[in-house]
């Protein structure tokens, strides 16, 4: 009987080949140089020919292809093993089974068997032209290889073919930005696992047992490992797709479970795994599910800590590989301690939103209440909870679990508990600087630092005493403020303005303090008058720089602002108003001053409202405010004026 090859000749059809034949044993040789040439060899390929492997490996699995195509299966075989399947099929009726589990023709049949050989020559030729950058034809052989298999039914002979397949059709998919396509290859795939594992269950093969001799077959264990490491490649994928439809909730849970079996398979790379389970920490953390965020964080150190030890400068000079090593060790830990950082300054700024009554303060009520019964709710939500999330092996468990212990995960509600959580942040800002020194990563340094800066404002709102709150505020001050004066405006203007801002709002912080103080006191000193007046200039001073910053080259105030700098410099403007009226004159003729330029930043703030009405809503307070004074100044001023033309 003659019939075409795949490259069109027509050849004589054998009998199908037994698995101790000569034939069948050229075929799985082949089989092996393909995988050698693709997964081996390629990684020495020239870079003026990058493919050169895999178009070899290539040509070898065509040749597979058409030799399976000429071994015949052995007809009445084929039909005695699918009548028998299907008498099954039909004893167990309608079990609810969809067509690939029990409608289709028996998966373990010797017809089976040849179109799932076949179906995985067709996986592994669309994997090789997905790799080589042919998409269209890697798309082809995949659609190929499900073709094959649609009408027998899922077995252990086939099942990972099934599942494997379309992972690789949801990433070519997912690829093209076809999310919802890519979704719905992956998501039967997984279907397909949890059914099987089921309704079935048996060790299934693997797909390079299609071509390996009866004594070379892999151990039951070594199989299973792969097909769960299959699924765990399913359900990774599935968290970029549900994570690209925006559907975070969804991405998060499968992000952890596919953590959760890397760790259970002994599947991963530590680093690679540590930063991952820290950027889910970030997802939790903005889901205040603090809890987890610190069981995430928790893991990542513990499991980075298997990468091994930093290698020494001595060895990294030595050895270029060594030094990539010490290079990425340090950089991945460090990144690391920046989440922890985010997860402590995060816990602080939920816990003072919590507390803070409508003016900002410290709402004593408030913390009582949450002291009466936070003990007793957040050990409920932990017991409930924590079974869910844990991570870890028996040579890691206790190590995340003793890392847990020394930071809490639930909102602090005095200055002891807020100060225990500042200074284990404030240990990984240390460690994280270690790396992200300023020469070289700049931003990524200026933003650890503004982190440390948002650390101490966050422990201020728990401090009782004005005077400790006025030196954190001077803290941020000394940390921010060189750094505001060094940078390149022309190159970091964004990053400037940040600073310039922070650093006039934590002079106006201490401004505040300072006159809080100085309101208890009958009179005021010499000294006291020149520190207060200070902290105003050079909060206006600061608050001046930004507002600058937002004129245009030839100094021109620009008709709109843009939205980014819509509120900060409304509120910019606002300050420095009040802050002009803080000022203690030395007369009334500089009060007088002091009080024009006041009155001038309020009216700009109700002009500009008054223009842009859509700026309302950005500055609802600060406008308000600004309206009263606009009323009322004029009338202060005019008492000056009064005064000042009475002593004359």
């Amino acid at each position: 009987m003659l019939l075409a090859d795949h490259s069109g000749r027509t050849t004589e059809k054998t009998n199908m080949a037994s698995p101790y034949s000569h034939e069948w044993r050229a075929v799985c040789e082949k089989f092996n140089n393909a995988q050698n040439l693709s997964e081996v060899e390629s990684r020495k390929d020239p870079e003026n020919d990058p493919f050169r492997s895999k178009y070899k490996a290539r040509e070898l699995l065509r040749e597979i292809y058409c030799s399976l195509k000429n071994f015949d299966v052995g007809e009445n075989e084929n039909v005695s093993d699918e009548a028998e399947c299907l008498e099954e099929q039909l004893v167990d009726g309608a079990g609810g089974k969809d067509d690939s589990f029990g409608r289709g023709l028996c998966g373990d049949s010797a017809a089976g068997s040849r179109a799932a050989k076949l179906g995985a020559v067709e996986y592994y030729l669309g994997v090789n032209h997905v790799e080589t950058e042919e998409l269209s034809a890697g798309e082809e052989h995949l659609m190929n290889c499900m073709k094959l298999l649609e009408k027998y039914s899922i077995s252990s002979e086939n099942v990972s073919l099934f599942i494997q397949v379309r992972n690789q059709l949801g990433i070519l998919w997912a690829g093209r930005d076809e999310t919802e396509k890519a979704q719905g290859f992956l998501e039967i795939a997984e279907a397909m696992y949890i059914r099987y594992m089921k309704e079935d269950g048996r060790t299934p093969k693997d797909l390079t047992e299609f071509f390996m001799a009866e004594e070379d077959a892999l151990p039951d264990q070594e199989r299973m490992k792969r097909f769960e490491m299959a699924y765990t490649h399913t359900l990774y994928y599935l968290a970029q797709v549900y994570k690209n439809l925006d559907l975070f909730e969804k991405a998060g849970s499968y992000c952890h479970s596919t953590l959760q079996r890397q760790l259970e398979f002994n599947q991963f790379i530590p680093l690679e795994w540590a930063i991952n389970a820290a950027t889910l920490s970030q997802y939790y953390i903005t889901k205040s599910c603090y809890m987890e965020g610190r069981h995430c964080l928790s893991a990542a150190s513990v499991i980075a800590g298997l990468a091994g030890d930093v290698p020494s400068e001595a060895a990294s000079q030595e050895s270029e590989a060594e030094a990539e090593k010490r290079d990425q060790l340090r950089q991945k830990r460090a990144e690391i301690a920046r989440c922890w950082i985010k997860y402590c300054l995060n816990l602080l700024q939920d816990a003072k939103k919590l507390l803070e009554d409508n003016i900002g303060e410290l709402d004593v009520e408030r913390q009582e209440e949450l002291k009466a019964v936070r003990h007793q709710e957040e050990e409920k939500k932990e017991r409930g909870r924590k079974s869910a999330v844990l991570f870890g092996s028996s040579d890691t468990f206790d190590s995340i679990c003793g890392l847990e212990e020394k930071v809490s995960c639930v909102f602090p509600v005095d200055f002891e508990e807020a100060r225990a959580i500042f200074l284990f942040g404030q240990t990984y800002v240390n460690q994280a600087k270690e790396y992200f020194e300023m020469d070289g990563h700049v931003t990524d340094h200026i933003e650890i630092v503004q982190d440390h800066s948002a650390l101490f404002k966050a422990l201020a709102f728990f401090e009782e005493d004005m005077e400790r709150r006025c030196k954190m505020h001077k803290r941020r001050v000394d940390m921010l403020e060189p750094i505001c004066k060094d940078l390149n405006a022309q190159y970091y203007l964004l990053i400037c303005r940040q600073l310039q801002f922070e650093v006039a709002e934590a002079y106006y912080e201490m401004m505040d303090l300072k006159l809080a103080v100085a309101n208890k006191q009958d009179d005021l000193d010499a000294h006291t008058i020149k520190k207060f007046n200070h902290l105003c200039s050079s909060s206006i001073k600061f608050y001046q720089m930004f507002l600058d910053s937002v004129r245009s080259p030839e100094g021109k105030w620009p008709d709109k602002l843009e939205d980014e700098v819509l509120r900060p410099a409304l509120v910019a403007k606002f300050r420095v108003a009040r802050l002009h009226s803080r000022l203690i004159s030395s007369g009334p003729t500089v009060q007088l001053e002091n009080l024009n330029r006041s009155l001038e930043c309020y009216n700009f703030v109700v002009q500009y409202c008054s223009e842009h009405p859509e700026a309302k809503n950005a500055v609802e307070t600060e406008l308000e405010l600004s309206e009263e004074m606009v009323s009322l100044l004029p009338l202060k001023m005019n008492r000056l004026k009064a005064k000042l033309a009475s002593t004359n």
